[in-house]
């Protein structure tokens, strides 16, 4: 299976919410991916935030022509859906320890 994001939305900050066709979901911290030609300009928030789901490449993309693989983004994902409402709110996850 080929893998790529069918859903995708800003949350806040460098959060991006994805959904991939695996049925994987959750969300993506960027903030330490934003360096480089193509990725440095999106550290601006709002500029940041005109993300937008490319259905050709099924990735998430940017005016500038930036882009990030699924494959790449699948691997970072962060929380899980199901915690993931203490993290829209900004707030860390708790560990089980």
């Amino acid at each position: 299976m080929i893998l790529h994001i069918v859903e995708a939305r800003y949350e806040h900050d460098y959060v991006v919410h994805l959904k991939f066709n695996d049925g994987a979901e959750g969300f993506v911290d960027l903030a330490e991916e934003l360096y480089g030609e193509m990725f440095a300009p999106l550290k601006d928030r709002a500029r940041f935030a005109t993300l937008r789901l490319d259905p050709e490449l099924g990735t998430i993309v940017w005016e500038n022509g930036a882009d990030l693989a699924p494959e790449f983004l699948h691997d970072r994902l962060l929380v899980p859906v199901d915690t993931a409402a203490a993290f829209v709110a900004g707030d860390k996850p708790k560990s089980d320890n």
